[in-house]
């Protein structure tokens, strides 16, 4: 399997786990947070969900954000994530978003995989390292989920 369907296949899969975890979370723990600055569930997965959007228009394009003012994109970021607080909304948002990543992956030549976007912010990323975001993104927000879980007393292991 190449590169592109390995990476298409595990944006589909991780999504799936993260959403498959997250309705687990009770309703009444959607906005729990273990301290006044950490995240709860739905913040966590409205961040993923719409994350998925944003790596497919990065590799589509093939350019990463570069804003002129990374304090206020980033206060964008955050309101827009605010906003999600509906656990359907978010999947809906995560699995459109997921779709496009698919597209996106779809619409690469093989030579893409070898060209580095440059932030001109001091960093870039390979896009061989791009296509495996949107699926590992979605494993580390797992995680928290996860973690959430424990610390309300869930301690089971969710397969299914």
């Amino acid at each position: 399997m190449d590169e592109v369907a390995i990476a298409k296949r595990r944006a589909v899969d991780e999504m799936e786990i993260f959403l498959r975890n997250f309705s687990h979370v009770p309703d009444d723990k959607l906005d729990w947070a273990p301290a006044p600055t950490a995240k709860s569930a739905i913040r966590i997965a409205a961040h993923t969900a719409l994350y998925a959007g944003r790596f497919a228009e990065m590799i589509r394009e093939r350019k990463l954000p570069s804003p002129d003012n990374l304090d206020a994109w980033i206060a964008q970021r955050d309101a827009e994530e605010a906003e999600v607080t509906d656990r359907q909304k978010i999947e809906r948002i995560f699995r459109e978003g997921t779709a496009q990543v698919l597209e996106a992956l779809d619409g690469l030549n093989p030579e893409d995989l070898g060209i580095t976007l440059v932030s001109g912010k001091g960093f870039s990323i390979p896009m061989r390292h791009l296509i495996s975001l949107p699926a590992f993104h979605a494993t580390l927000h797992t995680g928290q989920i996860d973690y959430l879980q424990t610390c309300w007393g869930d301690q089971h292991v969710y397969v299914e």
